[in-house]
C-alpha cells in the first residue's frame, strides 16, 4: 500500500504545529512566565527552544521521513540488524494512548465551557461562583463523559476520512480560525482599561524579580517549558515526518513549527495578563486559571458572553488539533503494525479510548478517593507518566539513536535532516548533540521524577 502524504507544505506545518500547540501553551506558559520574571523567562525559553527543542524535533522528523513508517516499523527499518531500538516504538504507542486517556477529558472540558458561554450558562453567575460551576462539572460523571465521548467520536470520524481529506483539511480550517481568534482576543485584552500593568508584568524583563525567584530556578523553568511544549519523545511528531516530502530541510521546518507554537504560547499571555490586571484579578496557574479565574474576568467584561465564547472556542481548537494529530498516530501505527484497514483501526481505537478515558472522568467524582502515583488522582498520575517519564526518556532515546554509532548514526541523520531546500543543520553541532544535549535532557528527566 502506497504511503499517504500531505497535500501541501502548509498542511504539514499546520498539522505539526497543531499537535504541538495544546492546552499547556495557554494555561501553563503565561503563568510560569509571570512567576519567573516575565521577559527574562521568555528570553531563556526561546534560547532553550533553539538549542534543545529544534534539534530533537528534527531527529524525530528525520526518523519518520527516512523510514516512511510509524514508530515501531521506523526503528526496524533504520536500526542495525540484531539491535532492539524498535522496542521504544511500542513505548511511544503506549504513551500516545496514555496521553489521550486524559487529554480527551480536558478537551471535553473546553468544549463544554464553550457551549456554556454560547448558550448563556454564565448569566446570573457572580464572579465568586465560577469555582462552583467548575466543581459542579467535575462532580457530574454524565456531563464529563458526554463531552469526552463527543471529543473521541468527532476526532476519529475526521481521521477516518484519511490524511488529506480528514486530518489535513479540517486542521487547516481549525488552525486558521485559532490564529484569527488569538489575534482578536489579544487586541481586545490590550485595549481594556488598565491593561498596561498586565503587559508590563508579563513582557518587561524584571531582573530583580528573577533574582528574587533565583536565576537558577528561572533557567530551569524555561528549560522545562521549552522542552515539554513540543510533545517530543512519544512519536507524536515522528508520524508527520513519515508523511512529509523531501523538498525542504527538517531544520527549517522545525523552526517554523516552533515559531507557530511559540506565537500561540506568548500571545496567550497577552490575552490573559492584561485582562486579569484590568479587572484586578490575580492570575492563577493550571486548570483554575482557565475554568475559574478567566470566567470571572469575562463575567465582569462588557460583552463578556461573546468574549468568553470566543476564548473557549479558541481553547477547543487548541486542544482538538492535538487530539486529531495523536489519533492519526494511533491509526497509522495500527495500520503499519497489524495490517488493519483505516476503517478497522478507527473502530477499534475509538471503542478502546471511549472506555480507557473513563477512569480519568470518574477520578473526579465516583472514584474521587482513588489516589495512585505519589498520592495523585487519576488524571495527574496519567500526566505524570507521560510528561515526567515517557517524553524526556523517549526524547533521549531518539537523540541517542540519531547520534550514536550503535543506532542510526549521526551521518545518516544529518543527511536526512539536510535533504531539500532551506536551513541546514551544521555538522559542527555533532559533539554538542552527542555529549551536552543528553545531559540537559537527563537533568529534565531527573527533576521531573524528583
Amino acid at each position: 500500500m502506497k504511503r499517504e502524504t500531505f497535500g501541501s507544505r502548509l498542511g504539514f506545518l499546520l498539522v505539526s504545529a497543531g499537535c504541538a500547540i495544546g492546552i499547556g501553551n495557554v494555561w501553563k506558559f503565561p503563568y510560569v512566565a509571570g512567576q519567573n520574571g516575565g521577559g527574562v523567562f521568555v528570553l531563556f525559553y526561546l534560547l532553550f527552544l533553539l538549542i534543545m527543542g529544534v534539534p530533537v524535533l528534527t531527529m524525530e522528523l528525520a526518523v519518520g521521513r527516512a523510514s516512511r513508517k510509524s514508530a515501531v516499523k521506523a526503528y526496524k527499518t533504520l536500526e542495525k540488524p540484531g539491535s532492539r531500538w524498535h522496542i521504544h516504538g511500542w513505548f511511544c504507542l503506549a504513551g500516545c494512548y496514555l496521553l489521550m486517556m486524559y487529554y480527551t477529558t480536558v478537551s471535553g472540558w473546553m468544549m463544554g465551557y464553550f457551549f456554556k458561554f454560547l448558550t448563556g450558562g454564565f448569566e446570573g453567575v457572580a464572579g465568586s461562583q465560577t469555582a462552583d460551576v467548575f466543581a459542579a462539572m467535575l462532580a457530574s460523571p454524565g456531563e464529563m463523559a458526554g463531552w469526552m465521548a463527543v471529543t473521541v467520536l468527532a476526532g476519529f470520524l475526521i481521521c477516518s476520512l484519511g490524511l488529506q481529506s480528514g486530518l489535513e483539511r479540517i486542521t487547516k480550517y481549525m488552525m486558521g480560525a485559532l490564529l484569527l481568534l488569538i489575534v482578536v482576543l489579544t487586541v481586545n485584552s490590550i485595549l481594556l482599561p488598565g491593561s498596561s500593568e498586565g503587559l508590563k508584568f508579563y513582557l518587561l524583563p524584571d531582573f530583580s524579580h528573577a533574582s528574587d525567584v533565583g536565576l537558577g530556578k528561572v533557567i530551569t523553568a524555561a528549560m522545562n517549558q521549552s522542552f515539554f511544549t513540543l510533545s517530543l519523545g512519544i512519536a507524536a511528531m515522528e508520524i508527520f515526518g513519515s508523511y512529509m516530502s523531501d523538498e525542504h530541510t527538517l531544520t527549517g521546518e522545525a523552526v517554523r513549527i516552533c515559531g507557530l507554537d511559540t506565537f500561540v504560547a506568548i500571545t496567550s499571555g497577552l490575552i490573559i495578563f492584561p485582562a486579569c490586571f484590568s479587572f484586578g484579578i490575580q492570575p492563577d496557574s493550571g486548570p483554575s486559571l482557565i475554568f475559574i479565574t478567566l470566567p470571572q474576568v469575562f463575567i465582569n467584561m462588557p460583552g463578556g458572553q461573546i468574549w468568553g465564547t470566543l476564548f473557549f472556542l479558541f481553547m477547543t481548537f487548541a486542544s482538538f488539533t492535538t487530539v486529531l494529530a495523536v489519533f492519526e498516530n494511533l491509526l497509522s501505527s495500527c495500520i503499519d503494525n497489524f495490517g488493519w484497514s483505516r476503517k478497522k483501526a478507527t473502530i477499534i481505537n475509538c471503542l478502546f479510548l471511549l472506555f480507557a478515558s473513563l477512569p480519568c472522568v470518574l477520578g473526579y467524582n465516583i472514584w474521587s478517593d482513588l489516589r495512585l502515583i505519589g498520592g495523585r488522582d487519576v488524571l495527574d498520575s496519567e500526566d505524570f507518566l507521560v510528561s515526567n517519564l515517557l517524553l524526556p526518556l523517549g526524547s533521549l532515546v531518539y537523540l541517542l539513536f540519531c547520534t550514536s554509532r550503535w543506532g542510526w548514526g549521526f551521518d545518516k541523520y544529518l543527511a536526512e535532516a539536510n535533504k531539500g531546500q532551506g536551513v541546514h543543520m551544521p555538522r559542527i553541532f555533532k559533539r554538542y548533540f552527542q555529549f551536552v544535549l543528553p545531559v540537559l535532557i537527563l537533568v529534565i528527566l531527573v527533576q521531573g521524577l524528583i
